[in-house]
């Protein structure tokens, strides 16, 4: 297991921390998708940047959870990943 994942089972044991994750989950599901996509295709953010002709910074505040971005940015983002964007309601 990631190192991350075990922090995050640790944390949402606080019902605080739990309710609120709960409250951003499709934020962050996004964000550890995109993150774990960019890892597999080898890419650092400075290299995604490049191939979607953005700042690395750009990047960064996405995968921080600190940038709300537009369907338009998603979908380069997407496509320089080599990936498809997938929307729904449930």
């Amino acid at each position: 297991m990631k190192n991350y994942q075990k922090l995050k089972q640790q944390l949402l044991k606080n019902n605080k921390v739990k309710h609120a994750y709960d409250k951003l989950a499709p934020e962050y599901s996004l964000i550890e998708s995109l993150i774990e996509k960019r890892i597999e295709k080898g890419l650092t953010q400075q290299a995604l940047a490049l191939k979607i002709n953005t700042k690395q910074s750009a990047i960064s505040r996405l995968e921080s959870g600190n940038y709300n971005p537009s369907l338009a940015f998603l979908h380069k983002v997407a496509r320089g990943l080599g990936a498809r964007l997938k929307f729904s309601f449930i």
